[in-house]
């Protein structure tokens, strides 16, 4: 398996994968060997590191999908976290998720995604995340496209990512605020979803449940039942009171 060209070494074992475990030990397996599982299980490859004057800002997410957190080094890698998190599909969010090793052009070359989503059918997606302005670049182009294509060969989508509509992100983050586990009763949101009527608004449902609960908590609930996707609406529009509720199939 080669990438076109010959650019990359002619045996499959001149593709390797490095991973590092909890004990902080490593080791390396050929890229067409490397289970997703095992990347799941690894731990980031490269620690997030903060310091002063720095022009990225990393951090620590926490997620529902691996109901921990999740390291990023910048807040366009945040905005990704957080479309993988809500992604129903999404089944285990790696960060930072392996060394990739290969000769490249008579050279060896190395790369480490920034993160790997593994799909509840089994699929892997490696994402790379870049500002826009980046891509234009021939030398970031290039150090992209030789392990996407050799992700593309181990059976692996690759996904250059760059953003995406800022008031559909600027959405996902209110309703991510609504994200944990607990934060609103089981049976108010049992309560909440069964009122809801075809055409109705989120301020129509709270303006018509029982005077007795509190209108915050009815929101809440709201909001909760949509980051889970039990409600849906229309995150490309302006999320508030009139905002139209649909009960998910």
């Amino acid at each position: 398996m080669r990438l076109k060209g010959d650019a990359v070494g002619k045996s499959p074992d001149d593709v390797t994968v490095s991973l590092r475990t909890a004990d902080g030990s490593r080791f390396g397996r050929p890229l067409w060997e490397v289970q997703a599982r095992q990347v799941v299980e690894a731990v980031p490859w490269r620690a997030v590191r903060s310091a002063r004057g720095q022009a990225h800002y990393p951090g620590f997410f926490w997620s529902v999908t691996m109901s921990g957190h999740v390291i990023y080094e910048s807040r366009l890698e945040l905005a990704r976290l957080l479309l993988a998190d809500y992604d129903r599909d999404v089944v285990a969010i790696t960060a930072q998720p392996f060394l990739i090793r290969a000769q490249v052009n008579g050279k060896v070359r190395r790369h480490v995604p920034d993160f790997m989503l593994l799909r509840a059918d089994a699929t892997v997606r490696v994402v790379n995340v870049k500002p826009a302005s980046r891509l234009a670049d021939p030398k970031v182009a290039e150090a992209l496209a030789w392990p996407g294509g050799l992700f593309a060969q181990r059976g692996w989508e690759h996904e250059i990512w760059s953003g995406d509509s800022p008031l559909y992100l600027r959405n996902l983050r209110y309703l991510a605020g609504y994200r944990r586990p607990g934060m609103v009763p089981e049976p108010l949101l049992g309560e909440v979803l069964a009122a809801v009527q075809p055409g109705d608004t989120i301020g129509g449902v709270a303006g018509r449940m029982p005077a007795g609960a509190a209108p915050g908590g009815i929101r809440a609930a709201v909001l909760r039942l949509l980051w889970e996707q039990r409600l849906v609406t229309d995150l490309h529009q302006v999320l508030d009171a009139g905002s139209v509720l649909e009960v998910a199939s």
